[in-house]
């Protein structure tokens, strides 16, 4: 990354930290209080950005948890290269709640267990993941041996093999209940289907949540900052409350790639507002 590039998402970041707290009532870090939601990041918000800049921009957004994508900890590290990352982000008291999205396309088992071993290494307590009907399968006896649960990604209308959360429920229906799904808030609206509906239909089977929101919920080019578009927000935290679902509720922001911090900032802002306002009590 260019010094310009460095200095204006420091800049940026400078700025932005301020706007999650504005926010009347809300706490620095939602998720410290038991039946809270654990707003996290997918760290794929800040794919342009190496990983030590990935971990300022997490906690300048007043955030404690973090999804790792392979950009920022690569599937080839080596454990010391693994241990070594985990301790940057536990010294900037960040938790792992995991991992992903990690792709298991290849039905090789050699290559499965070596999935499993890098979640293992770098505390992952979650798989979000994008296996092929094949290959998943063979996945379950390694949830079982590592205790590592995984969370099936839907890709929406493209996604030849899991497009909907439904899809991905149907695969894994009598498998060991590690073996669940990430419901993609975004992909799983453009395949028509109730976005609540599904949560509530996802139960326990729900390890992982990617948040964003859409100006037009048919386009995937049409995201914007959480709370700037037609998104359900509000209903889908209220029914996550209701179900005391207990993963992250992780922002991917995959717009404006090189300068995420504004946007991603102001879609904090929003959700925590939403929160602090929800008269629910679970």
């Amino acid at each position: 990354m260019s010094q310009a590039s460095r200095r204006s998402f420091l800049s940026t970041a400078m700025g932005a930290a301020a706007l999650p707290a504005m926010a009347a009532g809300a706490p620095a870090a939602v998720g410290d209080t038991p039946g809270d939601l654990k707003l996290g990041v997918a760290s794929y918000s800040f794919r342009e950005f190496q990983r030590r800049m990935a971990i300022d921009g997490t906690k300048k957004l007043g955030v404690k948890y973090i999804n790792i994508k392979d950009f920022h900890l690569p599937l080839t590290a080596t454990k010391e290269e693994i241990a070594r990352a985990r301790g940057e982000f536990a010294k900037a008291g960040l938790t792992i709640l995991g991992g992903g999205n990690v792709s298991f396309q290849k039905a090789d088992e050699d290559d499965i267990r070596a999935k499993f071993e890098y979640a293992k290494a770098a505390g992952m307590p979650v798989i979000v993941c994008a296996p092929t009907h094949e290959t998943l399968p063979k996945m379950e006896k390694y949830v079982k041996e590592y205790n590592i649960k995984i969370a099936i990604h839907n890709h929406g209308p493209e996604d030849k093999h899991f497009p909907t959360p439904q899809s991905v429920l149907d695969a894994v229906k009598g498998m060991d209940q590690r073996c669940g799904l990430c419901i993609d808030v975004g992909h799983t609206v453009r395949t028509g289907v109730d976005v609540v509906e599904t949560i509530r239909l996802a139960g326990g089977r729900l390890h992982d949540m990617h948040i964003k929101d859409l100006r037009d919920l048919m386009n995937k080019d049409s995201q914007v900052p959480v709370g700037d578009g037609k998104m359900p927000i509000p209903a889908i935290f209220r029914e996550l409350l209701k179900m005391n679902y207990q993963g992250g509720v992780m922002l991917e922001y995959e717009v404006d790639a090189t300068d995420p911090m504004p946007g991603m900032a102001k879609s904090f802002s929003y959700m925590r507002g939403v929160l602090a306002g929800m008269t629910y009590k679970a």
